[in-house]
């Protein structure tokens, strides 16, 4: 025990001959001296150890770690009031792999399952220690986000996504499965992580699909969710949680309530959520300019410049790695923006207008050739029916706005839908309005499941077993 304190006390020196708020150097030595006048060792029934200071004893249990911390609850006063402090466990939480920031967010808001707490649950009512036994418990989950256009799978205690697969080359639609397709689609991720189906829960992001309030609609919602249940407890799946990849954009984005502007495959979404519900009876809008109009649009242009190419999958690495969203259109067509990219085996690809042109038709449609709402337009609709329907007292509610999906990464994207809302809404609506870009990327929507599926309260607040099922 004396090495160990001498070592944490090496610590606490360091800390307060270098890390001190003002220049001032400290004398070690001098510090020490210090040290030694303020710890008396005197026999107790408690022990020896509640004489030495907590910013020691803190020192301690940091070098100790979480796992041998707690087993010395029983040493002495000092070590079972020092285990006690949120602080301490905050900082075992911080120095796992997750951030903190993300944990914080998750047990703060989500620990309670859905539907989610109105007001979330404050700091001071929360137990760190029990909540950091209680991850530490947590297995982990199978992740499986089957978006319309690629699918990102992997296990929830992974940093990211372990494998992609083209869902609508392998899968086809995955809006109205069939359960033998559906089944092949799960068993082939199954094998592809190389798992067993009965071990581990799933957590699987369920497409945003049949978006109207109506009864049919709703209808579509629950069968879907029912396939996928049903499915998955045929295999096997020990416990299953479905949410909607719009919520899980809004989570990874440390936000429970907000709109999702979903750049998906096929089409965009434009969803409000309130308290992780999408609001159906507010309205979703849907416009009809996904991820493949946008690479259709760029490889039409590179045809019509003379750029050759020998695959689609060309187009969309330079769309990804070239192409930008301007904060003003017009002033941009008169700069020069050429810039150069090599793709591998096909060489260096140049591209100017095209760059930023490709991701103008989500604002301006008719320059595609098509009649549809340009995406500003489709936020300022959705926006004004949030502000209508009176929802709650607070208005601010539907004033995040947060990208979702690949092409939501288009660089200025963000910033050119802020702009274009500031300046089509009213100041009451506008004010306030924010555009954040996605916090994950292409990811957003698996990293949102990882926040669920790494909770304290994961099984018994967000996953479905079979007998649950059935009843």
């Amino acid at each position: 025990m004396n090495s160990l304190i001498r070592k944490a006390w090496g610590s606490v020196v360091h800390r307060l001959a270098f890390g001190s708020s003002s220049n001032e150097y400290r004398s070690p030595t001098l510090e020490y001296d210090r040290f030694l006048q303020m710890m008396y060792i005197h026999d107790s029934s408690t022990g020896e150890f509640d004489r030495i200071p907590i910013d020691i004893f803190l020192q301690i249990l940091r070098i100790l770690g979480p796992k041998e911390s707690a087993r010395l609850r029983a040493v002495c006063k000092s070590w079972k009031f020092i285990l006690s402090d949120n602080r301490l466990w905050i900082y075992f939480l911080q120095n796992e792999q997750e951030p903190w920031s993300s944990v914080f967010f998750a047990e703060t808001h989500l620990r309670s399952g859905y539907p989610l707490q109105m007001f979330p649950t404050q700091m001071s009512d929360l137990a760190f220690m029990h909540i950091y036994s209680q991850r530490v418990q947590v297995p982990g989950a199978i992740i499986i986000d089957g978006g319309s256009g690629y699918c990102k799978y992997g296990w929830s205690k992974y940093s990211s996504p372990s494998g992609r697969s083209a869902t609508f080359l392998e899968f086809g639609s995955l809006e109205s499965p069939m359960p033998s397709r559906l089944r092949h689609f799960f068993s082939t991720i199954c094998h592809r992580m190389q798992v067993k189906t009965s071990t581990q829960p799933i957590v699987v992001s369920t497409p945003l699909c049949h978006c109207d309030d109506t009864q049919s609609d709703k209808n579509s919602r629950r069968r879907l969710k029912e396939v996928i249940y049903s499915t998955l407890f045929d295999m096997n799946v020990p416990a299953v949680c479905a949410v909607n990849q719009a919520t899980l954009a809004l989570f990874a984005a440390r936000r429970t309530s907000g709109i999702v502007v979903n750049v998906g495959f096929n089409q965009t979404s434009v969803v409000p959520i309130l308290h992780g519900k999408v609001m159906h009876e507010v309205g979703v809008e849907v416009v009809g300019i996904g991820a493949l109009k946008l690479t259709g649009f760029l490889r039409d242009q590179m045809q019509q410049n003379n750029i050759k190419f020998d695959s689609i999958y060309t187009v969309r690495t330079l769309k990804e790695n070239l192409c930008y969203v301007a904060l003003d259109y017009e002033v941009e067509l008169s700069r020069d923006t050429r810039a150069s990219f090599g793709v591998s085996s096909e060489g260096q690809f140049t591209l100017s207008k095209e760059r930023f042109k490709t991701g103008e038709i989500l604002f301006q449609p008719r320059i595609a050739g098509m009649q549809a709402m340009g995406l500003h337009q489709a936020v300022a609709l959705c926006m004004d029916h949030c502000h209508d329907a009176e929802l709650t007292c607070d208005d601010n509610w539907y004033k995040t706005v947060v990208l979702a999906g690949g092409s939501a990464c288009l660089p200025g994207l963000a910033e050119r839908l802020q702009k274009e809302l500031s300046e089509l809404l009213p100041t009451s609506i506008s004010r306030g309005i924010r555009v954040l870009p996605p916090s994950h990327g292409a990811d957003s929507v698996w990293f949102g499941a990882k926040l669920v599926s790494n909770l304290s309260t994961f099984h018994t607040s967000w996953c479905v077993t079979k007998r649950q099922f059935k009843r």
